[in-house]
């Protein structure tokens, strides 16, 4: 039986369970019922500089690093990024602040008004709605993020002044494809004929470079048009393009916290924009960009932690290049998985620096079971004394402070739902309490 349509003074979460309901299927690509609606929704974006940014990994990353630099710059930044961790306000930001309620479901009154009968998805909604939220507020810049794939997600309604692509590896291969090739080429859907682009993988499929070619896109890629190379005492430097052409040089810049083959890709996308931004703007943007999962120190009952989704394999191979820079033992791994992720990779990535398993049930329908983690890391010949399962995140948490000491490290990741679970409990570095 489908909900009523919420009244005009319904709460958010009251809309969220509504717009969940709007639809029988979480995800259905495509973007017509996208055009449809949006065709009858007074939206104008024409003010904003557009960047649209999809990828494997990076993407959340990228968008906030481009956030903190251009803010440093005293430019209005919007940003719609997915998905949330705590609150659905976190998908939708306004200089640097999650949007009120109130403007949500504001927004959400009108794309109720404008589908008529429409089925959009979850996604889709938010969508629709963040663009309102735009269109309306009128930012010097818009960051938006893809959700899935590219060509054809609902983010890819949006025409990109400037596309990113971060990178590209294996996953979500029912939706996107078997291979780097054909999810290459669903990336590269963001591009639009003639228009600027940057792709952020050293080795970009054929597929996309083809496709670019293709639509004669100015594309500014990884080891070609830009490189970058790692200093000693935590500095970089960077080489790259400006919109002409010419050959731009920074060095002496502070290696940020994120990654810096993401924020090297930002930097060429700066080149690429019609704003100046000087090298101390640039240098306090780079220090100063957190994101939320990623690589995040926080503490478990006085135990410092370390938070990072690492869902897939190239996440999770990078979480291991970050751990090994700081040999830790023991390591302890609080992991929780989906089961439809690549689960053998992301245990195999992580195998040489882990000591302990802490294994979680996910309580989401596609969760994997902690028997199935451990029977994955038992094929891999990890000891089973080496591992305990847990019923959930939450149980593992409470458990975990007793076998910790002030020489171990404990590592949290596997999937946002994960991170989520984590984040309500344990302490921000910024003193907040989950």
């Amino acid at each position: 039986m489908s909900q009523l349509q919420p009244t005009t003074d319904a709460s958010l979460d009251q809309w969220l369970s509504y717009i969940e309901a709007c639809h029988p299927a979480e995800i259905e690509l495509g973007l017509e019922r996208m055009r449809q609606v949006a065709g009858r929704l007074p939206l104008d974006l024409s003010g904003s500089f557009k960047v649209v940014v999809a990828g494997t990994n990076g993407k959340g990353t990228s968008i906030r690093m481009l956030e903190s630099i251009l803010q440093q710059a005293g430019l209005k930044v919007g940003t719609y990024t997915s998905p949330h961790f705590l609150r659905y306000n976190e998908r939708i930001t306004l200089c640097g602040q999650a949007v009120d309620d109130a403007l949500i479901c504001a927004a959400f009154v009108q794309v109720e008004a404008a589908r008529q009968g429409v089925p959009l998805t979850y996604f889709e909604y938010g969508t629709l709605a963040a663009l309102i939220i735009f269109s309306d507020t009128v930012p010097d810049v818009l960051l938006l993020e893809i959700g899935l794939g590219g060509r054809l997600d609902s983010v890819n309604l949006v025409d990109a002044d400037v596309a990113l692509v971060t990178t590209i590896a294996l996953d979500h291969t029912d939706w996107l494809g078997p291979d780097r090739e054909s999810i290459g080429f669903e990336k590269a859907g963001i591009f639009r004929a003639g228009c600027l682009a940057v792709c952020g993988d050293p080795h970009p499929p054929a597929s996309l470079l083809k496709h670019a070619a293709k639509l004669s896109v100015d594309l500014r890629t990884n080891g070609q048009a830009y490189h970058y190379s790692l200093d000693a005492d935590s500095l970089w430097t960077w080489q790259g393009q400006d919109l002409a052409g010419h050959t731009q040089v920074l060095s002496l810049l502070p290696r940020p916290s994120l990654p810096v083959q993401n924020a090297a890709a930002v930097l060429q996308v700066l080149q690429l924009m019609p704003f100046t931004i000087d090298k101390q703007q640039l240098s306090a943007g780079l220090i100063n960009a957190q994101l939320t999962g990623r690589m995040q120190t926080a503490c478990l009952a006085g135990f410092p932690c370390i938070l990072d989704v690492a869902h897939n394999a190239e996440a999770a191979t990078y979480l291991a290049s970050r751990l090994s820079q700081q040999a830790v033992s023991p390591t302890h791994l609080l992991l929780g998985m989906l089961a439809d992720k690549d689960m053998l990779s992301v245990c195999e990535a992580l195998l040489p620096v882990v000591d302990h398993w802490h294994l979680a049930t996910l309580s989401n329908p596609r969760g994997a079971s902690a028997a199935q983690l451990k029977q994955i890391l038992n094929k891999l010949g990890v000891a089973s004394t080496s591992m305990a399962e847990y019923g959930s995140v939450d149980t593992a948490l409470t458990a975990l402070p007793s076998q910790l000491t002030a020489a171990s490290r404990l590592v949290i990741a596997g999937s946002f739902f994960t991170v989520t679970d984590a984040l309500k409990t344990v302490e921000w570095s910024d003193g907040h309490q989950g």
